[in-house]
């Protein structure tokens, strides 16, 4: 496993620090409340960072949502991308693509996705669908949602069409969140009426760390030399193994379209995670180097170090989990134990580690308008969306049992 970004990944990724740096301040963050920044939103769009993604990949996209993660920035980034993007490109039509990835990529349409699916919703034999989701990140500001009906078949939605509604939802973190509910709305199915749920279509990775077979959107299928001058590699900038043709950059054999999007989003889910956590730690480990107690830096007892030790391994086993999972998306090797690994410790180790942010600034840390507060939030919302550490697990276990030894 090779982890290390590429030129177009580490270059991407420098940008998206610069931008979320210089304008995720913290009076931006409180004025913006619970909606989107709209005017970070048309800066990380006019300087290619959405569009960027179908070719840095998924491991691409958890880079730079560790940097959006960091500052707490308020855009449906990761929503946009991985629902819309990613879901589109490598799931739908050729007309499909053509339509509707050109408005993603400028950020002139905002995608989000009903997941994970619990049977809410139903499709009649029309397209129509009905069912509601109590919970949908950044619907409030979305044009586009991926729902799935009880079939497990992706259908699109646009917001403002008939049957498509939406109810305010309690909560504090600021995700710009709604309840979906449809009545009969006219649902366009992902990938065409009568498409195999094995579709592999415009597989992203082209110019991302590719695996046997990756195939980039849009190129030809046919041998030539990768990015490191391997023969008979197929794909734009892969680096994958002479001569394979494999399944494609997200395309684990078998795989229906609505659990390869379950996955990505919950690793890209997860890589935000880790950013949410190394930024809540950052903070903690600043406040603790100077605030003095009897004339000595907090820093400097046993206690606090410990504390600060233990959250930082869990960051860390976050975002190499993430990473892991989301090299063997981009890679076409099989990655559903990957992604629930890595749900599991954004999770639970997610929670541990903005408790202890928030622990480690004393009393400070109680103050609801302390940049470290947003941290705790954004890590709470987080554990609930990706799911409890038990009920991952339980999903785990269940995969694994029915893969059975390798």
């Amino acid at each position: 496993m090779d982890f290390a970004p590429t030129e177009e990944q580490t270059a991407a990724q420098g940008l998206a620090a610069r931008i979320f740096g210089d304008l995720s301040t913290h009076e931006r963050l409180a004025g913006a409340g619970t909606g989107t920044d709209a005017e970070l939103w048309k800066e990380l769009c006019a300087a290619g960072l959405t569009a960027a993604v179908e070719e840095i990949g998924l491991l691409g996209l958890v880079l730079l949502l560790e940097e959006q993660g960091r500052t707490t920035a308020q855009v449906p980034f990761a929503a946009s991308c991985v629902y819309g993007l990613l879901a589109v490109a490598a799931h739908g039509t050729d007309e499909q693509r053509e339509r509707l990835l050109p408005p993603l990529r400028d950020g002139t349409a905002v995608a989000t996705g009903a997941f994970p699916a619990r049977g809410g919703m139903r499709a009649d034999d029309e397209g129509r669908l009905s069912g509601s989701v109590p919970y949908v990140p950044w619907l409030r500001d979305a044009s586009l949602v991926l729902v799935a009906d009880s079939d497990r078949g992706l259908w699109i939605v646009r917001t403002g069409d008939p049957g498509v509604g939406t109810e305010p939802v309690e909560t504090t973190a600021p995700w710009s969140a709604a309840r979906l509910v449809l009545d009969g709305a006219r649902g366009e199915r992902l990938g065409g009426e009568g498409a195999p749920e094995e579709r592999r279509t415009g597989i992203v990775g082209a110019g991302a760390r590719g695996g046997p077979g990756v195939v980039g959107a849009g190129a030809h299928r046919e041998s030539r030399a990768g990015a490191r001058g391997e023969p008979g590699v197929v794909g734009a900038g892969a680096r994958g193994e002479p001569g394979v043709v494999g399944a494609g950059a997200c395309g684990e054999p078998g795989v229906g379209a609505y659990e390869a999007v379950l996955a990505a989003s919950r690793i890209a889910f997860a890589g935000l995670q880790a950013g949410v956590c190394a930024g809540s730690l950052a903070r903690a480990v600043a406040h603790t180097n100077t605030r003095e107690q009897f004339g000595r830096p907090l820093s400097t007892k046993q206690a606090v170090l410990l504390r600060a030790a233990d959250a930082h391994m869990d960051t860390e086993a976050i975002r190499v989990t993430a990473y892991e999972a989301a090299w063997r998306y981009d890679t076409g090797l099989p990655y559903g134990p990957q992604a629930l690994t890595a749900a599991w410790w954004a999770s639970e180790a997610g929670k541990r580690v903005v408790h202890a942010g928030q622990h480690l600034h004393g009393g400070t840390g109680a103050d609801l308008d302390h940049p470290v507060h947003r941290h705790f939030l954004w890590g709470r919302q987080l554990d609930a969306y990706l799911g409890c550490g038990s009920e991952v697990l339980q999903e785990l276990g269940g995969l694994l049992v029915k893969e059975g030894p390798e």
